[in-house]
């Protein structure tokens, strides 16, 4: 069996590195198509490259354990209002900023603020703040891919192994390929994924004697599982997370840049239409089972999740290693993505206005920073996974707020002439501080009248934007017709 697993592990990962070389091929050696793909991006893979970098690793572990913890109605939160409120943000910041983006070549968001208000300072802190966030995003996704490997291998793969052979194959293929051929890979990726879970959703109810079935037992192994609202799923709860969630999803590099990679605004229209039905189709199955094994008497230990033990309960050894391998293919599907983004962050917004005080920036030349920043980014995530402490995975999952104290100074940028540059600071260092406080400092409550303190701070840093703008006059430096002149649709 274990040769098994480890052979369709194996066949993934030979089939992601062909397409990193056909994509290689295919390419030139520029940094906008290394980060953007030459801005090519159709509806297909723009859809799924989004949504398997996003839903992956989750799908199959965080969202089926904190349905199987609270309750089915875990799919209102993340499935049906955080997928349309996200749809929703694709389209007021996506498309404004994919309109900007192509008439000025952008490629980060740091370059797209940072040029509009005449601020390297303002483009590093930007910077800074993603790559703070995202740094142990990546490690935790290392972190579980090597947990994936070794759970698979009942510890025949030990962890630091699993973890570390997965980053070393990262790191050829994202370092080859770019964003063509991540995106190619996710495409694929999220099409598997999407087929998988739906076959064990039918496996898994066939076994147990159907939907009915399956919700009598929950009924009567937890009543209030079935109550819609009370317990946990307060108002504030309910609506808080999903807005935190869905507006630090825009502002993550890995999506947010996508913004940039479309290749028309047809594109743009298509994939954010689309977007929650194809939410829908992901989170329904996986939190149905989640909740399901509630009733089934399904027993977790601590430190495993709910839908692994699920499957080996309920399905054939062959096919539950074939879904956790999926799984591990889908904590891949993530982590490329952020390396790729960590690394345009980095070179571009950090190393590159330090180098332009040398001397202008060779085009074959950041290319190769670019890619050396991968390599670079991805070990270091590597390292801290092996010595991962309570801070670093305090960060890693919060991160999705801290994204999300960006969003607002980012939208009242795009849609008002009169932001100025001290505004832009105080919505987005302020907010940071305080939100940083509310997860670091006990004495800093981390909800206020039952709201989480990240969609406080997301309101502070609104304020703070248009209220400290209407008092500040713009600098000589700031540029409003970079976002509201010569911009027009295809």
């Amino acid at each position: 069996m274990l040769a098994v697993q480890l052979g369709i592990i194996g066949a993934y990962l030979v089939v992601a590195l062909a397409i990193g070389l056909v994509a290689y091929r295919v390419a030139d050696r520029g940094a906008e198509d290394y980060y953007l793909a030459g801005r090519t991006l159709g509806t297909v893979v723009l859809l799924f490259t989004t949504f398997a970098t996003l839903l992956s690793a989750y799908t199959f572990f965080g969202g089926p354990d904190t349905a199987f913890a609270l309750g089915p109605e875990w799919i209102l939160v993340m499935g049906l209002m955080d997928g349309v409120v996200f749809a929703v943000l694709w389209y007021v910041v996506g498309y404004k900023q994919w309109l900007v983006g192509r008439k000025e070549g952008y490629v980060t968001l740091g370059e797209m603020l940072g040029d509009r208000f005449g601020s390297s300072g303002l483009r590093v802190l930007v910077a800074t703040v993603s790559v703070f966030w995202l740094f142990p995003y990546v490690m935790l996704q290392q972190r579980g891919a090597g947990l994936a490997v070794s759970g698979l291998t009942d510890g025949a793969v030990p962890l630091w192994v699993g973890a570390g052979g997965i980053t070393l194959f990262m790191i050829a293929y994202v370092v080859i390929s770019g964003m063509r051929g991540v995106a190619w890979t996710d495409t694929l990726q999220g099409i598997f994924m999407l087929g998988l879970v739906w076959a064990a959703f039918a496996w898994i109810l066939s076994a147990v004697g159907g939907v009915g079935a399956a919700t009598s037992a929950l009924a009567e192994a937890d009543p209030e599982f079935l109550a819609l609202g009370g317990g946990a799923y307060s108002m504030q709860f309910v609506l808080g997370t999903a807005l935190y969630i869905a507006f630090g999803v825009t502002m993550f590099p890995q999506i947010n840049q996508r913004f940039f990679a479309a290749r028309s605004k047809a594109v743009l229209k298509k994939t954010f239409s689309l977007w929650p039905i194809l939410v829908l189709l992901l989170f329904v199955p996986a939190f149905l089972l989640g909740a399901w094994a509630k009733g089934l008497g399904v027993v977790v230990a601590e430190g495993e999740s709910v839908l692994p033990v699920l499957l080996r309960e309920y399905t054939p050894a062959w096919f539950a290693a074939l879904v956790i391998a999926g799984a591990l293919a889908a904590m891949m599907s993530s982590s490329d993505s952020m390396l790729l983004s960590g690394s345009s962050y980095l070179t571009r917004d950090i190393y590159r206005p330090i180098r332009a005080m040398r001397g202008a920036v060779g085009e074959g030349r950041e290319a190769l920073v670019a890619r050396v920043g991968v390599a670079v980014f991805a070990i270091l995530s590597f390292g801290a996974s092996l010595v991962a402490e309570g801070t670093l995975v305090t960060i890693g999952n919060t991160a999705f707020g801290g994204f999300a104290q960006l969003a607002l100074p980012v939208l009242v940028a795009l849609y008002w002439p009169r932001t100025t540059k001290w505004g832009m600071y105080a919505g987005v260092g302020i907010t940071q501080g305080f939100y940083v406080a509310s997860v670091f400092l006990a004495q800093v409550p981390g909800t206020y009248l039952g709201w989480p303190a990240a969609v406080v701070g997301m309101v502070l840093g609104l304020v703070l934007t248009v209220g400290v703008s209407a008092v500040t006059t713009a600098s000589p430096d700031e540029d409003t017709a970079v976002y509201f002149e010569g911009i027009r649709a295809d």
